[in-house]
């Protein structure tokens, strides 16, 4: 497909529809995905709490990128690019770890660099060689209620919004003190779209999830949600728990400004956290001195979700890879003062969302085989399928932007 070929797909997309058969099939689109929404946009790394001591790191993809995020020897948290200055190469190959003798060295011709990306040994260079030329090269980071956010853009967006949404909802639930309990994996065999408009709906949720919907009141339609949400405002009022719904999704971007919201939603009566029996799993966190029986789900850009109870956390990151391939990487917070075995059992706490996430696999995976399909039209979306449709609006939205910005110069094709 030729950039002329996606502007036209573009028009020609019905509005209040899914998207067409190429949009999640055709490399170039992805490649378009890449460089005019993924590489624009702040994503989540994960939480600070990983990394406690100089030297500690992890490694974070995005695509074909690796970033290395570091302790530095001052406490400050680095995120550098896994690419060697010399011809190229990964400098560290596993998923987390401590850098040792504190210099992070390549393993193919031994250049070695401290912990701040600085090139300090490379070895038989001549003399006009100017090691000061071969830093690391870096990307932007900011911590925000212990998430630990990067971008690729030479130009971030503006996190104000973001920040003030995230101290407003994380910040109540204690997340810049938690610390990460548990973490896994799912490899999901479909775009990257698929994925993030299966998490932004829950029209799947009671054919999809039924653990998940007899314990969250957001399974089901709104229209019969009133009085259950009403009750569990009232709840969280006479605990003190004021967490505000803020919607600036998808809207931002264009105004300089990273998307963000904030929805709470309650759990059925007689559920105080997401777990088997329905009751807490760990430590209260944040302001909370009891549960007030809600949850709290929250959205920065386009790849980074998140939800938290009174008891935990849960932390969702969609990893593109290539145009059928995205890892889903799902971490669960804790309080960081909270001891395995005494306060939570890692089994309990994790089961819910390892039941859905696994459910979230498959049906993303059958998704795409469908529409992998030559007869696959694009169906209209339901009333519980708004925040799909709206990332979708998004999505086109920053395509058509990348692509005016190419026609003017500002993007390399």
């Amino acid at each position: 497909m030729m950039a002329g070929d996606l502007a036209q797909r573009i028009r020609d997309r019905q509005p209040g529809r899914a998207l067409a058969r190429e949009f999640y099939t055709d490399p170039f689109i992805f490649q378009r995905d890449m460089q005019d929404m993924l590489l624009r946009h702040w994503f989540c790394a994960g939480h600070a709490s990983s990394i406690p001591n100089a030297g500690d790191y992890w490694l974070v993809d995005l695509g074909a990128e690796s970033v290395i995020i570091v302790r530095t020897q001052s406490g400050e948290v680095r995120a550098l690019l896994n690419v060697c200055r010399h011809r190229g190469s990964r400098i560290c190959s596993g998923r987390s770890g401590k850098v040792q003798s504190g210099r992070l060295t390549c393993p193919y011709h031994a250049w070695s660099y401290d912990l701040d990306g600085r090139l300090m040994v490379a070895r038989q260079m001549p003399d006009s060689f100017q090691r000061a030329e071969f830093t690391l090269k870096s990307l932007p980071v900011r911590i925000m209620e212990g998430l630990v956010f990067i971008t690729f853009a030479e130009e971030p967006l503006e996190l104000a919004g973001a920040a003030d949404a995230l101290a407003r909802s994380a910040g109540v639930h204690g997340w810049a003190s938690a610390k990460v309990a548990h973490r896994e994996m799912y490899s999901i065999k479909a775009n990257w779209k698929l994925a993030v408009e299966n998490y932004m709906e829950c029209y799947h949720c009671t054919p999809a999830h039924p653990e998940f919907a007899k314990r969250h009141v957001y399974a089901r339609p709104a229209q019969h949600n009133q009085e259950l949400e009403l009750a569990g405002r009232s709840r969280a009022a006479a605990l003190g728990i004021v967490v505000p719904d803020i919607d600036h999704y998808g809207c931002a971007a264009g105004a300089g400004r990273e998307s963000v919201a904030v929805m709470r939603s309650a759990l059925h009566d007689g559920m105080v956290s997401a777990t088997d029996d329905g009751r807490s799993v760990s430590r209260l966190m944040g302001s909370f001195s009891a549960s007030d029986g809600n949850s709290t789900y929250f959205d920065i850009g386009p790849i980074s979700d998140f939800l938290a109870y009174p008891d935990h956390g849960v932390i969702y990151r969609f990893i593109p890879r290539t145009v059928d391939h995205t890892e889903m990487e799902v971490m669960w917070l804790v309080h960081q003062d909270a001891v395995e075995g005494v306060d939570y059992d890692v089994g309990r706490l994790t089961w819910l969302w390892r039941t859905t996430s696994a459910e979230d696999k498959k049906i993303v995976e059958m998704n795409q085989a469908g529409v992998n399909s030559r007869f696959y039209c694009p169906g209209p979306y339901s009333l519980q399928e708004t925040y799909a449709g709206r990332f979708v609006d998004w999505y086109l939205q920053e395509l058509s932007r990348g692509a005016e910005g190419r026609a003017a110069g500002d993007w390399a094709s």
